[in-house]
């Protein structure tokens, strides 16, 4: 009986999709975003999220927020400065807003996103002008980032169906069944398809701890992935950090920046990454697909990388600056979680990830370093912590992949065969 199938037959079923909805804004302030009294709340959604938004707005006003504010977004709008706008946009992002947004979080506010774009939107665009675009927007948006990096404030991330995702992951079916195949898919990979999703994401928290313990008490030096079409060794960063589920935020604030979440992750050394890895999923990103990805490491840094689709994308990427070709992350997950046995195929980041273990390229956090919170960029980087404009994590997980945590003498000992923890 799959995932979606059992379900089926409990008394989540039974609910109406507004309730539905209300458990999962429930679960986004509470669980997510611990939000307490007299915080402000930033969040950005979808236009055709307006209904969950309402719901998380109403639920935060309950929780004691100071004031809501919300940042939508709209895909044909997206396309049409594509289409009219003119070159000089694209080198272009507002930086007035992003500051803006970045003084709210010193201020104390939180952060909430909604994810929920059309994974596809942007495949059929000018590569060129989508990696300007992209480029432009990290750099404004890089004083905010850097705050949510490293963890300053509590922030989370949920997701919202929409039309032209549900098509993408559900095609052939009618697209108001695809909508609604994809918010059962959501609410099963978000845990409230239970009879207290608070009390379920506390349950999980404490199992992911127990993992993350295990792996900080044994200190390896480098992780080995062995699978189909990958033999990688992942050194891992000086005085790393493993971290996975919760955490409390520089605030004081305890979050879980992840809905759904399945992963223990920590930080790479940036120059001592080697071999080859071939992606077990899709990557979309910014609006483009990228299939089949497949690159080789030398020394910390991507030396050959190739795609069967969205390949020009990637080596734009990549290029985005020194250390988009090495790598911030490391995550294991295993290939039981609810995501990966769901079967469904997201064409999302925050849920493909959490389907397989994966790689991150760019920018790492400096929260998975012994005191690295308080470290400057020079001595994040002497502990071999890489620094980029980008964050990119891409899946290379699956039930053929071999993981061992190799100690520093060179002796290896299994974590993982055939994607589950030994």
């Amino acid at each position: 009986m799959s995932v979606m199938e059992a379900v089926a037959k409990t008394k989540f079923a039974e609910l109406t999709f507004e309730e539905k909805l209300d458990r999962l804004a429930e679960v986004a302030v509470k669980v997510g975003l611990g939000l307490k009294a007299g915080q402000e709340l930033i969040m950005s959604a979808p236009i055709e999220a307006l209904p969950l938004v309402r719901r998380i707005t109403e639920h935060a006003y309950k929780a004691g927020a100071l004031l809501v504010s919300t940042f939508y977004s709209d895909d044909p709008s997206v396309l049409a400065r594509y289409e009219y706008g003119a070159d000089a946009s694209f080198d272009y992002a507002p930086k007035w807003l992003h500051d803006g947004i970045a003084e709210g979080f010193r201020s104390g506010a939180a952060r909430l996103a909604i994810a929920g774009a059309n994974p596809a939107l942007l495949a059929k665009q000018d590569p060129a002008k989508v990696a300007r675009a992209n480029v432009a927007a990290s750099k404004a948006g890089k004083p905010a980032m850097e705050l949510i990096t490293r963890h300053e404030i509590n922030w989370t991330i949920v997701a919202c169906a929409t039309p032209e995702w549900a098509k993408l992951v559900f095609p052939g079916e009618l697209e108001h069944i695809a909508v609604a195949k994809l918010w059962e898919a959501i609410f099963v990979a978000s845990r409230i398809a239970v009879d207290d999703p608070v009390a379920e994401w506390k349950e999980h928290g404490a199992r992911l701890k127990k993992r993350m313990d295990m792996l900080n008490a044994k200190r390896f030096s480098a992780l080995h992935f062995k699978g189909p079409g990958t033999d990688l060794t992942v050194g891992l960063a000086d005085d790393h950090l493993w971290a996975g589920g919760g955490t409390t935020a520089g605030n004081g604030v305890y979050c879980q920046p992840n809905i759904p979440t399945e992963e223990c992750f920590t930080t790479p050394h940036k120059d001592r990454v080697n071999g080859t890895v071939r992606a077990s999923k899709p990557l979309s990103h910014q609006g483009t697909l990228i299939e089949n990805i497949a690159v080789r490491f030398e020394g910390g840094k991507i030396v050959e990388a190739t795609a069967t689709a969205g390949e020009d994308v990637l080596n734009r990427l990549i290029s985005t600056d020194d250390g988009a070709r090495r790598l911030g992350e490391v995550a294991l997950v295993p290939h039981s979680s609810p995501i990966a046995q769901s079967g469904v195929l997201f064409w999302n980041t925050l849920f493909d990830e959490n389907a397989a273990s994966h790689i991150a390229l760019g920018q790492a956090y400096s929260t998975c370093l012994i005191g690295g919170e308080k470290m400057d960029a020079a001595q994040l980087a002497a502990l071999g912590a890489n620094a980029s404009l980008i964050h990119v994590d891409w899946m290379i997980g699956s039930g053929e992949m071999d993981v061992d945590g190799v100690a520093a003498d060179g002796t290896a000992e299994p974590l993982m065969r055939r994607g589950e923890w030994v």
